[in-house]
């Protein structure tokens, strides 16, 4: 099947990285909003929680403290949308954007219900990585179809949309991975791999953004959203 997918100039992703966590007047005017001021934790919550723990802010950075499994997940939730955020993990670092998170007491974090942008050290991860999990790829499920992740210690801008069900990762301008939700090829997917024992993951189709909190410091910043 032929997707059709939104496509962002190249200026769009340069404006993105240079601003720090600030809008342009072209941004604004086109529905971007910021999900991170620099400055604060607000607009985010441990999941499942009240306010935060295991995260600070510091020269405009959001840092994942890695001092346990404290993942957040923005308080808005969102159903089509274009985000963008530069990242960087530690040496040997591992974590995820998830969308589409239900928060309920029924389940236990965020990979239960929300589909995963990855993001890790390719290169110094200290067990040996399957493709799916590489930065860039739908975690457990499409691996990325090429490899674009910069070495530790640099930011690495990401561009995540989804609308109506079709979904397209990005990872430093290149293009890696495009998927169409709930299609017969993701029902087996979904079923036969890591989530078939997790029957809620992938179903909700909105929900709220989530950000992990896995083992190692993670650095974001410039986190923005454009609803579609």
């Amino acid at each position: 099947m032929k997707y059709t997918f939104l496509f962002i100039p190249l200026l769009t992703i340069v404006a993105a990285c240079s601003s720090s966590n600030k809008l342009s007047k072209a941004e604004e005017k086109s529905g971007w909003k910021l999900l991170f001021d620099g400055k604060t934790l607000n607009g985010w919550h441990n999941y499942n929680a009240k306010g935060i723990k295991g995260w600070e802010v510091k020269d405009g950075q959001m840092i994942a403290l890695s001092q346990g499994s404290n993942d957040i997940v923005s308080d808005e939730e969102y159903e089509n949308f274009e985000l963008t955020l530069e990242w960087k993990v530690s040496p040997g670092g591992n974590s995820g954007i998830f969308f589409n998170v239900v928060e309920s007491p029924k389940y236990e974090a965020v990979y239960v219900t929300g589909p995963e942008y990855q993001l890790i050290d390719d290169v110094g991860f200290p067990e040996k990585l399957e493709d799916w999990q590489k930065s860039g790829a739908n975690y457990a499920m499409h691996p990325p179809k090429v490899a674009a992740y910069k070495p530790v210690g640099e930011f690495n801008f990401t561009r995540l949309v989804v609308n109506k069900g079709r979904v397209e990762h990005w990872l430093n301008g290149q293009k890696t991975a495009e998927y169409q939700l709930w299609t017969p090829e993701w029902e087996t997917l979904a079923k036969t791999g890591k989530w078939k024992d997790f029957p809620a993951y992938g179903r909700a189709k909105r929900g709220r953004i989530g950000l992990q909190d896995h083992g190692k410091v993670t650095w974001f910043k410039n986190i923005k959203i454009r609803p579609l």
